[in-house]
């Protein structure tokens, strides 16, 4: 398995490629503002052939280079419903004016996208990514596991000692708490969460030391007594 990223743009958003191993076909997640440069390097570097740009979810940080990435490649996008708009609409996601955002910056939405479903698996470049669905940072947002390999792309669901925001169009603090209960804790200590900003971590770390996942986690109710 060949797992490779970098930090893209001034929001320092992680973009990554992922293929069984170099000199393969590779899908594409999150590439963001700035990210083209960096994903040919990677791609000539590894030797990688895209097949598909996977987005967590519709922030600017996330999709600025989704339409010329894909554009130069032929390849589509695979984005959630609830989310595509955003890729067209950017002001959308942060609740401003297109005037507002980046001096009035338009995106396109590449020629061909395709929509996500909680719990498919997409089987692309010779892996096998099952999605989930995790509202609560957009009502868009999605994770990408690799079950047999123990990796998550978290997205902006959940980060090292933290976890999105919940306070931009679309998001929602209790609803993100479900997510990361429902999505995050049932997973093996030893899964790898490869994030959406930040350095990687692994549920294990995250369920012992970060406070969200710990507010998370639903009550058990009393040990003992009546």
């Amino acid at each position: 398995m060949l797992i490779a990223g970098f930090p893209a743009g001034s929001f320092q958003a992680n973009c990554y490629v992922v293929a069984p191993a170099a000199g393969e076909e590779c899908v594409i997640v999150d590439p963001g503002q700035d990210a083209v440069d960096g994903l040919d390097d990677l791609l000539r570097e590894h030797r990688l052939k895209p097949v598909a740009v996977l987005a967590t979810h519709g922030h600017i940080d996330h999709v600025w280079s989704v339409a010329p990435v894909c554009g130069a490649r032929d390849v589509p996008a695979w984005i959630h419903p609830e989310d595509r708009h955003l890729l067209s609409d950017p002001a959308a996601g942060w609740g401003v004016t297109s005037a507002q955002l980046f001096g009035g910056i338009t995106l396109s939405e590449p020629d061909d996208v395709r929509e996500l479903v909680d719990g498919a698996v997409l089987d692309l470049a010779g892996l096998s990514l099952t999605v989930d669905h995790t509202p609560g940072h957009t009502r868009g947002s999605v994770t990408f596991r690799l079950a047999d390999e123990h990796v998550m792309f978290s997205g902006d669901l959940l980060f090292a000692g933290s976890i999105g925001r919940a306070d931009l169009p679309g998001g929602d603090y209790p609803t993100i708490l479900r997510s990361l209960a429902d999505r995050c804790l049932p997973l093996p200590d030893e899964t790898v969460v490869l994030p959406g900003h930040g350095p990687q971590t692994t549920i294990g770390h995250e369920r012992a030391t970060n406070p969200y996942l710990r507010e998370a986690a639903p009550y058990a109710g009393p040990t003992r007594g009546i």
